[in-house]
């Protein structure tokens, strides 16, 4: 007999907490954490190198992200313990989905913008060079921490409940907006938007991992791993 899997889902008061700190992560956060930084040199006194910022920033959205999640973490823990069997499986057909797709949408994307450069990638990239070992500590282990938590386990995970397309939907789309809306604003073009191709393959995919197995942990390693293995290939 199959175990059986603990509630994925949060509690009213996981959900409320959880949508404010999402907007102000997502729509605040991007806009005042520069100046943030720049208060903080001044009363300081000191220079906080942008690498050092990078990892500031992350960590604090970990810390907050655990503070808020700490017992819907605590649930997805025990549905890994209880499905840890069909987690690996999934997690290796997520893997091998993942860049099959992935191939698919960057094909699309050329299509109609010829630069097909993975604005993500480009970034850390340039945050390898400067500072590789922070740089992996983020792309590894804190983004994706914070990422699967916020657009897997908040958004998707809440809003399968009540409709399992618009889960997908609504999830993957503002994944795919949060790599590419601050490239369209800084460089006040709108056709970075047509990017988000680039994106939506990963978001389905991670969100289909999670609802697969019934356990975030299986997204958020499916997601490490992919940076991982992005950052192994710009080596």
């Amino acid at each position: 007999m199959a175990k059986k899997k603990t509630s994925p889902y949060m509690t009213p008061g996981e959900q409320v907490a959880g949508t404010v700190f999402f907007v102000v992560y997502l729509v605040v956060l991007p806009f005042v954490t520069g100046r943030l930084f720049r208060l903080a040199e001044l009363l300081l006194d000191v220079t906080i190198s942008q690498a050092l910022q990078n990892v500031i920033y992350y960590y604090v959205l970990f810390a907050v992200t655990l503070l808020i999640f700490h017992k819907f973490l605590a649930r997805t823990c025990r549905n890994l313990a209880d499905n840890l069997g069909t987690a690996c499986q999934t997690l290796l057909a997520g893997l091998v989905g993942l860049y099959g797709l992935n191939e698919l949408a960057y094909r699309l994307t050329n299509l109609v913008m010829v630069n097909r450069t993975n604005l993500n990638d480009t970034a850390i990239s340039a945050q390898m060079n400067d500072a590789p070992h922070m740089t992996l500590l983020i792309v590894v282990f804190l983004a994706p921490f914070v990422e699967e938590t916020l657009f897997r386990g908040l958004v998707f995970g809440n809003l399968k409940g009540k409709s399992r397309p618009v889960a997908y939907v609504v999830s993957c789309g503002l994944f795919a907006l949060l790599h590419v809306w601050q490239f369209a604003v800084v460089h006040q073009d709108a056709a970075y938007f047509l990017l988000m191709l680039q994106y939506l393959v990963p978001g389905a995919v991670l969100a289909w991992v999670y609802d697969h197995s019934g356990t975030l942990w299986t997204s958020i390693a499916l997601h490490a791993l992919a940076n991982a293995l992005s950052v192994w290939a710009m080596a």
